[in-house]
């Protein structure tokens, strides 16, 4: 069974910087390629970068530049390190697999919410 879950978050003022962290369990990490999402309530979650497990990442136009991701393959973690942050950053931040739900089963967490704000 695969679990996901994300820590790091919080309050940030503008221009700052955060750090989250994803702790996964299950074999499924040692397989997949992961990724960090987020999402705004009423709105559609949206990928932000992906990382396959020999390391490769990708980003997506709102991320490049300012968002970092990285995994630990040891650890069964995966990061993602925000810098330059905004307040349309604001949101709840999702790990998953790339694509989300790899398997069939559902394995979106509760998230870690990101408030940027002065």
């Amino acid at each position: 069974q695969v679990q996901l879950v994300e820590s790091g978050g919080g309050l940030v003022r503008p221009g700052g910087s955060l750090t989250l962290s994803c702790v996964a369990t299950g074999r499924v990490f040692s397989i997949a390629s992961m990724g960090w999402y987020r999402q705004v309530p009423g709105k559609v979650r949206q990928a932000l970068a992906s990382i396959t497990t020999g390391g490769t990442a990708n980003y997506a136009e709102v991320a490049k530049g300012r968002f970092t991701i990285s995994r630990d393959n040891a650890k069964n973690m995966v990061y993602l390190e925000m810098n330059s942050l905004k307040p349309e950053d604001t949101a709840v931040y999702y790990c998953n697999t790339v694509p989300p739900n790899l398997g069939g089963d559902d394995y979106w967490g509760q998230g870690t919410q990101v408030t940027v704000s002065s």
